[in-house]
């Protein structure tokens, strides 16, 4: 089946939701709107980049990397996460709290392991 097929699907389109906020959520800590605003790249084609405000924004901003923001698992990040394993244990058919050895083990024996 092509994705096209399964964009109408209500799982698809849970898992989606929860995978767009989960992203939304983590470009807005990555590059906040009071640190950067965005310009246009110098070749068409390409998306618009962040730039910081001024110095003070450029020094928070350097922080500001995804290995520090799941070093420091704020709750907000790990509630989207378990949004996001929720609709897609939704959309096998497991329980929202399934175990991560139970799902290796699901997956393992869908793919005939």
């Amino acid at each position: 089946m092509s994705a096209i097929e399964h964009a109408a699907d209500p799982r698809a389109t849970a898992i989606a939701t929860a995978a767009g906020r989960l992203v939304e959520l983590r470009d807005r800590w990555l590059n906040p709107p009071e640190l950067v605003g965005w310009a246009d790249e110098p070749v068409s084609g390409y998306p618009k980049r962040p730039v910081p405000r001024d110095d003070q924004a450029t020094n928070e901003v350097k922080k500001r990397t995804l290995t520090n923001l799941y070093n420091a698992r704020p709750q907000w990040l790990a509630d989207a996460h378990e949004a996001l394993d929720e609709a897609v244990a939704a959309a096998y058919g497991w329980p929202a709290d399934i175990s991560d050895e139970d799902v290796l083990r699901e997956l393992l024996e869908l793919n005939g392991g």
